[in-house]
């Protein structure tokens, strides 16, 4: 008697427990979404140089430093600061040890820089030796105020999903209570820039290369989408 009585007694505190779990309250599952497009406005551009020789005269070679100094000086005089231009390819730190094997080996180097008007990129590449310019393309953009402008999303959208739920819920005579539970949805998109010409590339061989106008470029937008879903409980006045 005594270990059915025990038994009860266990069984009555394990449903009580389980009633205790269950959420009892009314509630209400919203969504809200906020979304903008910018300009891209930090472009990211990859150049490469390379040794050619002049009139095809192993005697007469445009060596990497002359281009390197070119361009490390084009870029002081546009306003870019230094630190904007890095060596991306380290491997072209191994051209020391082929040209001690091979007299006649050209010596290439790549490199990444940061800009924010792509007028200045053209004025750098007219300052630099174009047969010394293997190819120089763009790599990827960004938006300098990309944080501060998720941000503003995110809560445009939470403060969307709980104008929809307030609404939603006075229509049935009710109150809308806190928020129980909030999910981020991330809808970035970045796409790859296009261009009116083909490709922004600049060959060597090209003998009227320093004549050749531009390529123009259009940017895609920076398009920044949040959702929230929000969970909030439903109170009675």
């Amino acid at each position: 008697m005594r270990k059915l009585l025990s038994l009860a007694i266990v069984a009555l505190f394990s449903l009580s427990a389980m009633a205790q779990q269950v959420d009892l309250r009314k509630k209400i599952n919203v969504s809200g979404s906020a979304e903008v497009e910018v300009t891209p406005d930090i472009i990211y551009i990859s150049i490469s140089l390379k040794e050619y020789l002049k009139d095809g005269n192993s005697k007469k070679k445009v060596d990497i430093t002359t281009l390197e100094n070119e361009l490390f000086k084009a870029v002081q005089n546009a306003g870019i600061a230094k630190e904007n231009l890095t060596v991306t390819n380290l491997s072209s730190y191994t051209a020391i040890a082929q040209k001690k094997k091979n007299p006649d080996y050209l010596a290439s180097k790549q490199y990444r820089l940061k800009v924010t008007d792509l007028n200045k990129w053209n004025t750098i590449l007219d300052e630099v030796d174009p047969k010394g310019i293997a190819y120089t393309n763009i790599d990827s953009y960004d938006y300098s105020k990309i944080e501060s402008l998720k941000k503003e999303l995110k809560i445009k959208a939470l403060l969307a999903a709980k104008e929809k739920a307030t609404y939603l819920v006075q229509a049935l005579g009710d109150k809308l209570g806190s928020a129980i539970d909030i999910q981020e949805i991330n809808n970035e998109s970045f796409p790859q820039p296009m261009y009116r010409a083909n490709v922004m590339m600049m060959k060597a061989e090209s003998a009227d290369m320093a004549g050749a106008p531009p390529a123009e470029i259009d940017f895609k937008k920076i398009k920044l989408n949040y959702q929230m879903n929000v969970v909030f409980e439903i109170k009675g006045f």
